[in-house]
């Protein structure tokens, strides 16, 4: 599934057997030699890890994850971690992460439901069934609650309209709708924003989005803005902002995630380990645009020891 914009590539002279008993050797005895580690990892694609994991197993009679757990700690352990679990298997855990313990990560979950595919979806939705033994869908609707929740379940299926046939009576429909919606009346209607958000296909979308503006005289997002807020606000301002550019948004979550006091490494690390083998050069190129200074020099200044030695590498150098 990996995208040809990613930073992370697959290594050409690949010998599982080999990288295992490295990576053993990293972790015998006292201590453990982190830059191995990071060396044979990074330099891997994320299949080429899964063989790795197998290959330790068979050959050494040990668990990698539970060995890596046991030998290394806090965020540099967990992008370690996110770098061996497979893409789905990822995306479901940080879903479960999210939505389980003492309050809720609304952020995670309008990020991962906004940006995936209708087909990264299904297989979101059949991995947390298999992994947790309930619904994604269930479990979203007993943590959040009204216009949010509905936006959320109605991302969590998966059903957008992918077609690329645009009919423009429909766009004006819709455009008219939203502003009929929203600018146009004393309070807003927000149900028509999800229900045309949430189900039609980007290129319509795109379409609908320049429509509005030429009857608002406004942007969507101006009007999303002065018209909703908080969570609602995010996810339907999310949307929007995936639609039109999808690494422009991933790069906003990064600068957020960094800027100001203290880092939120929760997004930082699932962001640098989702997408560093998909869109990340895309994403680094955004960031530079929208922000002036490289995606590599806010992460070297905000970091610090391994954690910040495995990002950079992920963040495929200063370019």
């Amino acid at each position: 599934m990996a995208g040809n914009r990613g930073t992370i590539k697959g290594a050409s002279h690949f010998n599982p057997e080999a990288d295992a008993q490295g990576l053993r050797k990293a972790m015998k005895g006292l201590g453990t030699d982190e830059d191995a580690i990071i060396e044979i990892l990074v330099n891997r694609s994320l299949s080429q890890r899964q063989e790795i994991k197998i290959a330790y197993k068979s050959t050494i009679g040990r668990d990698l994850i539970d060995d890596l757990k046991s030998e290394l700690s806090k965020n540099f352990e967990r992008v370690i971690i996110g770098m061996m679990t497979p893409l789905t298997l990822y995306d479901v855990e940080e879903l479960r992460r999210a939505m389980k313990g003492a309050g809720t990560d609304e952020g995670c979950l309008i990020e991962i439901l906004a940006s995936r595919t209708n087909e990264e979806m299904r297989r979101i939705n059949d991995t947390y069934r298999r992994q947790y033994g309930t619904t994604l869908e269930k479990d979203i609707a007993s943590d959040t609650s009204s216009k949010f929740q509905r936006v959320l379940v109605s991302l969590s299926t998966g059903n957008r309209d992918e077609s690329s046939h645009v009919d423009q009576g429909l766009v004006q429909e819709d455009a008219k709708c939203l502003y009929e919606a929203g600018e146009n009346r004393w309070g807003t209607s927000e149900g028509q924003f999800i229900t045309i958000l949430c189900s039609r296909s980007r290129s319509h979308l795109l379409r609908v989005f320049d429509e509005y503006k030429n009857i608002a005289k406004k942007d969507i997002t101006e009007s999303i803005k002065s018209e909703m807020s908080g969570d609602l606000e995010d996810a339907l301002l999310a949307i929007v902002k995936c639609m039109r550019n999808k690494p422009a948004y991933f790069a906003e979550r990064l600068y957020k995630s960094m800027k100001g006091l203290g880092t939120d490494d929760d997004t930082l690390i699932r962001l640098m380990v989702s997408r560093c083998e998909i869109d990340m050069i895309d994403i680094k190129g955004e960031f530079k645009r929208m922000y002036g200074k490289s995606l590599y020099s806010f992460i070297k200044g905000d970091t610090s020891g391994d954690y910040r030695k495995v990002l950079l590498l992920l963040c495929g150098g200063d370019n």
